[in-house]
């Protein structure tokens, strides 16, 4: 049973065991949502299982909710002409107003209407969807998963950028004949050092970080900057002898140089137009990004008249501090038109984060919508005997549903802009998440439901404007039914050759495919050992017993020789991936230089250098070598 908050009375863990929301679980969880009363009974209803041993449950299901709480919502399919309650009008997203009777017109435009009742109170958000998301019938195509930031040519700044991004499209294009490339989120850090590294813990989801801007290609740079530019581009330069990423240092040299920029910048029609689109949104990041420079990253330390972005203090603030805000809003710009010219020459699967970071620029904005006191996680399972809490704050659904998930279409449509297609994180998430109360622990989550047809219905909507597929990260477990409803959705799995227990042949076709993720072992680590040597440094206890049975599953499914190389591995391993009927297949960039590290090592900090380390050879070196070539002969799909 789900009660009307989505807080489901209990679960099954990967083991098949029961596990019952406790009182105090669900009263923390309450009160995290600002919960402070509830109708007479519901408590009683949520906790009927607490006596019951019978270890069975009828799948979970979000129950009927008070609209004057949670807000109104209705989907329909383009085309559709449903009955409505009551006369009424109908605005459209254009600004269109309509007088609507009994149904609603047929020919409504995809996208996000209001209904407004001539009687009563309360608007509906109408979602009008397409039914599914886009995916072109021809897809069929291979391509890297690349860490943007590690793959650095001569010129980078010690960082891999966005006109790094757009000579590897265009070498993967045009010499290997890939189609894709998938990368790491651009997200926006708080430009406050020490530079967050990883991408999956953003200030914002909707912005992008400025570390990722190739300073030469910005507009006026030689002119403005002059003598400086040689002399900090020689600074960014030598980093690149470092093959561990120092982002403060970049931020340091990438600052300086736009600041000078920018103190010549007058004015540009292509800018203004930008920030006209992007609107209160841009704004309100970029004040966020100056307020988080004078008072710290952390929103919820700053002085009290500057912890709501629609404070007097605030606007006050905005006015005094124009030009740096308009600095921030400048830099938005700059990404935007670099990312802009790197997606023509390939096209880029973005990765939605299933979460943000609670001090950043987005729960600055949106902190009425986000349960603080909690994060979200996944429960016990046999990896992993306490759980896993993953530090990131979930939004609270019933909030989220009544501001017409504004939040979440922004977000997605950000996502996807200048993108051919998007990998969602957790995708399960959709449909319910597991909030951890803090002071309780993972043993004392629960899982929380979202309304997924109405989650699934924007994201489908946002797809066909961007015209860009989807792909659904469903690893781990997934509940009964929620791997049918994405494929109705037309949404793409995701499978791994290092997860699955059938051969890549079996794999779906409604599927993007690989062999490994940025948190697991790469080929060359798993075949070498080096992936377990680096887990024991950093202080883990790997698995060895199943890192060897993962190697044997590889070595049979790919016919690898007991005594063959690293490279060998991965060309062998890529042979048999490349069989898969999926519709897209990809490698990643640290195989085709078979390295051994992996980009990311879950469970550590300090110990690893996650998210910061670069490819041994910069892309100039990377186009002569001859793996990433045998690798592309063997992927590409119309070589079979």
């Amino acid at each position: 049973m789900t009660d009307q908050w989505g807080i489901d009375d209990g679960y099954f863990d990967a083991l098949g065991l029961e596990h019952v929301t406790s009182r105090a679980t669900r009263a923390a969880l309450l009160a995290a949502m600002g919960v402070t009363a509830e109708p007479a009974g519901a408590p009683e209803a949520a906790h009927a299982a607490e006596n019951r041993h019978d270890g069975h449950r009828a799948p979970a299901s979000v129950p009927a909710i008070d609209d004057d709480l949670h807000g109104r919502v209705k989907i329909v399919r383009a085309g559709e002409s449903p009955f409505i309650a009551a006369p009424g009008r109908l605005t459209l997203e254009d600004g269109t107003v309509l007088g609507v009777e009994r149904a609603l017109p047929p020919d409504l435009p995809i996208g996000y209407h209001h209904l407004e009742p001539r009687t009563g109170r309360g608007d509906t958000l109408v979602i009008v969807t397409p039914g599914a998301c886009y995916l072109p019938d021809d897809l069929r195509t291979w391509g890297w998963a690349a860490q943007v930031y590690a793959a650095r040519s001569h010129d980078s700044w010690g960082i891999g950028d966005l006109a790094d991004l757009r000579r590897l499209g265009r070498w993967s294009r045009e010499a290997l004949g890939a189609g894709v490339i998938m990368v790491n989120p651009f997200t926006a850090a708080t430009p406050v050092r020490p530079i967050e590294a990883s991408p999956y813990y953003p200030s914002s989801r909707r912005f992008r970080n400025p570390l990722f801007l190739r300073i030469e290609e910005v507009p006026g740079a030689a002119d403005a900057m002059g003598a400086h530019l040689p002399r900090l581009a020689e600074a960014g330069r030598a980093l690149n002898r470092a093959r561990r990423i120092d982002r403060d240092a970049i931020f340091a040299l990438k600052m300086d140089a736009l600041e000078r920029i920018f103190d010549q910048f007058t004015g540009d029609a292509g800018f203004d137009g930008f920030w006209k689109e992007q609107g209160d949104a841009l704004t309100q990041f970029a004040t966020y990004c100056v307020l988080a420079e004078r008072h710290g990253k952390d929103w919820r330390r700053w002085p009290q008249e500057y912890r709501r972005p629609d404070s007097a203090e605030v606007g006050r603030f905005v006015t005094h501090d124009a030009r740096r805000v308009r600095f921030h809003a400048w830099l938005q710009w700059l990404i935007d038109e670099q990312l802009a010219r790197a997606a023509k020459e390939i096209a880029i699967i973005n990765d939605l984060p299933i979460g943000l970071d609670i001090a950043g620029a987005d729960a600055w904005c949106w902190q009425d919508l986000l349960a603080s006191d909690v994060s979200v996680g996944a429960p016990p399972d046999e990896f992993a005997a306490d759980g896993q809490d993953w530090g990131l704050t979930p939004f609270i659904p019933h909030r989220l549903r009544a501001t017409g998930y504004q939040s979440f279409r922004e977000t997605i449509r950000a996502m996807l802009r200048h993108a051919g297609g998007l990998r969602i994180d957790h995708v399960m998430g959709l449909f319910r998440l597991f909030w951890i109360p803090r002071g309780l622990g993972a043993k004392g989550g629960a899982y929380v439901r979202s309304r997924p047809d109405e989650l699934l219905a924007i994201v489908a909507v946002e797809s066909h404007r961007a015209r860009a597929f989807i792909v659904g990260e469903d690893l781990g477990t997934v509940e009964e039914g929620v791997r049918e409803k994405l494929a109705e959705q037309r949404m793409l799995s995701y499978r791994l050759m290092y997860f699955e227990p059938v051969p890549a042949r079996a794999f779906p076709e409604m599927a993007l495919s690989g062999v490994t993720t940025h948190d697991l072992a790469t080929i060359a680590g798993l075949w070498t050992g080096g992936d377990v040597v680096g887990a024991l440094a950093a202080g883990l206890t790997p698995n060895e017993p199943g890192m060897r049975a993962l190697r044997e599953k590889i070595q049979r499914e790919a016919e690898i020789p007991s005594d063959a190389s690293a490279e060998t591995a991965v060309e062998l391993t890529y042979r048999a991936l490349a069989t898969a009927p999926s519709r897209v297949i990809l490698a990643t960039l640290d195989d085709a230089l078979a390295v051994v590290e992996r980009p990311n090592m879950p469970g550590t900090t300090t110990a690893w250098p996650n998210w910061s380390l670069a490819l041994p050879l910069p892309l100039e070196k990377l186009e002569e070598q001859e793996l990433p070539r045998r690798i592309a002969q063997v992927m590409k799909r119309d070589s079979r």
